[in-house]
């Protein structure tokens, strides 16, 4: 908005600029949207909480006795703290990012839409009833995903993007054309639901997404940049960048939530937050031709994805579980480890994984 605010300025004096300081960058824009959006999450944080407090409390309800009586403690605390997240980075977003980018738009609907359904999810829990099931969860998202794949393919080319499955290391870059598309959503749906699967201890999901968010923003960046794409041999999306911002915002608003969902939580992020933060994910890999980097920088959310699938498989194949509780955290929990050493080793793994996905840049 600063940069539409300038532009407008120039157009009443007569006087265009050109430069704009610090404003054009775009590395100064997404860190000073991701601090903006930290700040907003903490400051507003507390009444957003004391809001949700008198109206969306979590019920501990599960299959298990003994998940749901190792969360017992946690009755009662306020959830859909998605909305802080959401809400955080867009402000953030409408105030640094540069809106007429339309990859940028793109992302923001597509972010926004995913908090939608995830909200609907949670609404319908805490009404008493089932939360969505998982056919209508993957069918909204599944038509949401559709039609960012609808823009990509007819409009993303004005932005750089194009149709392309590429390999990191080697270098090579394939045109996929409409053979893309299964592969595209397949990374859409699979990091979204990944997200929400992690989202089962106080700061897991969240810590996470600070180290992944991080290391995926970087790479959108250099993806965006000229001579940074050159140097690694990325395909080139000039557009990008600003959806480096918008990623930026997201991950400040989800440390400044950690600040209150730190254990023991005051809130949880819900679908609400778990869905709209993973698609975000999944749509700058896309964007930036990097979805097998992503799958290596969001390594904790592709474990937690898979140790579901594989118990569902295991179990249905022999009647047994192949561990004591999926997704992956809660095995831990019937291990007996604590919840905080749970959280902080995967938050260390997340940040390994980080490192080692910007590190294969590098090769």
């Amino acid at each position: 908005m600063l940069l539409l605010v300038l532009q407008i300025v120039e157009l009443w004096t007569g006087q265009v600029a050109t430069d704009h300081g610090l404003l054009a960058s775009i590395t100064f824009r997404a860190a000073a949207a991701a601090v903006t959006a930290f700040v907003l999450a903490v400051v507003c944080g507390g009444r957003v909480i004391r809001w949700l407090g008198r109206r969306f409390c979590e019920p501990i309800v599960s299959p298990s006795a003994t998940l749901e009586e190792l969360h017992r403690p946690k009755q009662g605390t306020p959830t859909m703290g998605g909305l802080l997240i959401i809400g955080a980075s867009l402000i953030s977003v409408l105030f640094w990012a540069e809106l007429s980018n339309a990859l940028l738009l793109a992302g923001v609907l597509y972010y926004a839409a995913l908090g939608v359904v995830g909200a609907v999810d949670d609404l319908r829990k805490l009404a008493g009833r089932r939360g969505l099931a998982e056919r209508e969860k993957l069918l909204a998202q599944l038509l949401l995903s559709v039609a960012l794949l609808l823009f990509l393919y007819t409009a993303g080319e004005h932005g750089g993007w194009q149709p392309r499955f590429y390999v990191p290391v080697v270098d090579v870059a394939l045109p996929v054309g409409l053979w893309g598309v299964p592969w595209f959503l397949l990374v859409l749906l699979g990091a979204t639901n990944a997200v929400n699967l992690t989202d089962g201890l106080d700061g897991l999901a969240a810590g996470c997404y600070v180290f992944a968010g991080a290391a995926v923003g970087v790479v959108v960046y250099a993806a965006s940049h000229a001579v940074l794409a050159d140097h690694f041999g990325l395909p080139h999306v000039p557009a990008a960048g600003e959806v480096t911002v918008l990623v930026g915002a997201a991950v400040g608003a989800s440390l400044g939530f950690l600040w209150y969902n730190c254990h023991p939580a005051e809130v949880f992020m819900g679908d609400t937050g778990a869905l709209a933060l993973g698609g975000l994910l999944a749509y700058a890999a896309v964007i930036a031709h990097q979805e097998l980097l992503m799958a290596l920088a969001c390594g904790v959310y592709v474990a937690e994805a898979a140790s579901v699938l594989l118990q569902r498989a295991y179990y249905r194949r022999t009647g047994k579980r192949l561990f004591r509780c999926a997704p992956l955290h809660h095995h831990f929990q019937f291990l007996g480890w604590p919840e905080n050493r749970i959280v902080v080793r995967f938050w260390i793994v997340a940040a390994i994984c980080a490192l080692a996905s910007t590190a294969v840049l590098r090769l």
